[in-house]
């Protein structure tokens, strides 16, 4: 495992501007040779040769092979150096720990997953350093920098993480994760990481403006405009779960009711308080209850009022922020039986609006907090501002957070 990487290592080396357009351009874009880099970027070829070679300078341009041309000509093909690192992106989840390494380009180099049952915020906090071990073990780190290390949590994340349970456990994970590789070590809320990773490599990819609903044991939305999250003043933009609900002249909203009646638990337990007894047992999970809507119509008629109660809050976040997509995702989300009723929902009380599945799944989550931490890493290699909601080390630390 690489432990001996002290912060100034992995520090931004000063590169000149034409230097951080190849690099930008090769980590986004894959290996280029010279000539296809000058084309792309519009370089001379002395100033396309400069910047090479001061990216090989600093091993953050290696040689990935040779291009042969049509004519016979062959040219040296460059992808990014041992030294541009690699990052970790880890979704914390309540029934999973899922962790991808990845490199600057995107190409992935180890993955772990591990399902959970009925642990506590403080006990899959606990799992995450041995999650990480495992992960490292699965590929060659003694030459290449840790730049970033990303945590997707089931919370709200705020700089001074005031509303996270088993705050006093994880804060010192995060000191030994920052001693013990010299990285950054940033927290992103779960849904956030999914809407990012939805927005670039999944159902909204070729959209401006999209917000990513989960539908599942929890609820909540994160919201992506032109790349970027929107995380609101303290870090809680997104948290529809705290809608008050219900909401009439004879009932008081309660506190989290719209993520109690829309979780999983709660629809399951509707369908069993009407399940009829010519039809079996009641469905054990939501997988099994959307199983049984062709043949049932008991199923079929719960799956239609939880679309439509899913179309109610769905109208509610399109009124407000008047998105181009929404994707609906979580374990219930995802499931296609849901979309007809949802579509015509939001299209009665507000306007139409394309809504879609997620394509990326259980895996979303992860995906977007690698993706974050690409995004990070390259910000902060290219001499650049990295945006975080919240940043170990950074403003707030051990010392300055009240317990």
């Amino acid at each position: 495992m690489n432990t001996a990487w002290q912060q100034t290592a992995i520090d931004a080396p000063p590169l000149t501007e034409s230097a951080r357009a190849v690099l930008r351009t090769i980590a986004s874009s894959g290996p280029a040779t010279r000539p296809q880099l000058s084309a792309a970027l519009m370089f001379s070829k002395p100033t396309m040769s400069a910047a090479v070679s001061e990216l090989e300078r600093y091993d953050l341009l290696a040689p990935a092979g040779i291009n042969r041309g049509s004519v016979g000509r062959t040219s040296v093909t460059y992808g990014l150096g041992p030294k541009a690192g690699f990052v970790i992106g880890i979704d914390c989840g309540t029934t999973h720990i899922n962790a991808v390494a990845r490199g600057l380009d995107g190409a992935t180099l180890a993955t772990v997953q591990k399902p959970l049952l009925d642990k506590s915020a403080a006990e899959r906090f606990q799992l995450i350093e041995g999650v990480i071990e495992e992960l490292l073990s699965q590929f060659e780190t003694q030459s290449t920098p840790l730049r970033a290390l990303v945590i997707a949590l089931p919370n709200i994340i705020s700089t001074s993480l005031e509303r996270m349970f088993g705050r006093e456990i994880l804060l010192p994970i995060l000191e030994r994760l920052q001693q013990a590789h010299g990285a950054p070590v940033l927290l992103e809320n779960n849904v956030n990481c999914a809407a990012l990773a939805e927005y670039h490599e999944g159902a909204a990819k070729e959209h401006s403006f999209a917000i990513y609903m989960q539908i599942g044991v929890k609820t909540g939305m994160g919201i992506v405009l032109e790349g970027r999250l929107f995380r609101g003043f303290k870090g809680g933009a997104g948290e529809i779960g705290h809608l008050p609900f219900p909401w009439s002249e004879r009932e008081q909203p309660t506190w989290q009711q719209v993520e109690t009646y829309m979780g999983s638990a709660a629809l399951l337990e509707r369908a069993a308080a009407r399940w009829p007894a010519e039809e079996g047992q009641p469905p054990a999970s939501t997988s099994d209850l959307f199983s049984r809507v062709e043949q049932s119509p008991t199923a079929r008629d719960i799956v239609e009022q939880h679309a439509r109660d899913v179309g109610n809050l769905a109208a509610a976040c399109v009124s407000v922020l008047d998105p181009q997509l929404i994707v609906l995702g979580g374990g219930v989300g995802q499931n296609p039986q849901l979309l007809p009723g949802v579509r015509d929902v939001v299209k009665e009380l507000c306007w139409p609006v394309d809504v879609v599945n997620g394509k990326l799944s259980n895996q979303a989550t992860v995906l977007g907090a690698v993706r974050l931490a690409i995004d990070f890493a390259m910000a902060r290699l290219l001499g650049e501002e990295g945006k975080a909601a919240f940043l170990y080390p950074g403003a707030l630390n051990l010392d300055r957070i009240s317990t």
